[in-house]
């Protein structure tokens, strides 16, 4: 029902008003970069992620224990701190050749009711969102500059020199933009342990 002088919220925005997101898991898929070592390194970059942490662990692993190859990965609010580590590295190493791929991910997300029933189960909502998500390959071995998002090495910097814009240089070549079918996705809510049983909301879910 509208209120006063106002419009009438969405029915799926309203139920979600009662309910406290609990739980949130990605769904796991496979690097998209054929032919990688068994023992390739994957950071996998967080919203909560700390980047003094990230690289602490990214540039070990390339200096010290010699890696030739790592890949940063992020799903949703990630994305841009994963660019951010990616920029950092290849300014301090400097030769690196980047592979760069765009997708979806689907995020699972568990809500909690506040407001159970007195003598029912509590009821959860389990929400399916398709986020864009984002791998980078950095290698210090040459990569095909012919596949879709290559990025040919950028010199080091040394200390000292002006670095500002690095980050933004080139990275339009790096993101390639979606395929088209991939850009429209929907918002599914399941109604799980409810005691009149389940059912299901869809409604659009807007990128």
């Amino acid at each position: 029902m509208a209120a006063k002088g106002g419009r009438a919220k969405p029915v799926a925005q309203s139920r979600m008003e009662n309910f406290r997101k609990v739980r949130t898991s990605e769904e796991e898929m496979p690097l998209p970069f054929p032919d990688l070592p068994p023992d390739v390194v994957e950071m996998k970059v967080k919203e909560g992620s700390k980047i003094r942490n990230l690289m602490n662990f990214a540039m070990a692993q390339m200096e010290l224990k010699g890696r030739r190859q790592i890949v940063f990965s992020g799903c949703g609010r990630a994305v841009t701190k994963t660019i951010t580590c990616v920029e950092i590295m290849k300014r301090k190493l400097g030769g690196l050749h980047q592979v760069t791929k765009v997708c979806y991910k689907t995020v699972l997300e568990v809500w909690e009711n506040k407001d159970p029933l007195p003598d029912g189960p509590p009821q959860n909502l389990t929400v399916h969102k398709n986020v864009p998500s984002i791998c980078i390959l950095l290698s210090r071995d040459p990569l095909d500059p012919n596949q879709t998002g290559y990025q040919p090495p950028e010199p080091r910097h040394e200390a000292g020199e002006d670095t500002s814009g690095c980050s933004t240089k080139g990275l339009k070549r790096s993101l390639p933009p979606p395929c088209e079918e991939l850009l429209p996705k929907k918002l599914q809510v399941q109604v799980s342990d409810s005691p009149r049983g389940s059912g299901t909301a869809t409604g659009q879910l807007d990128h």
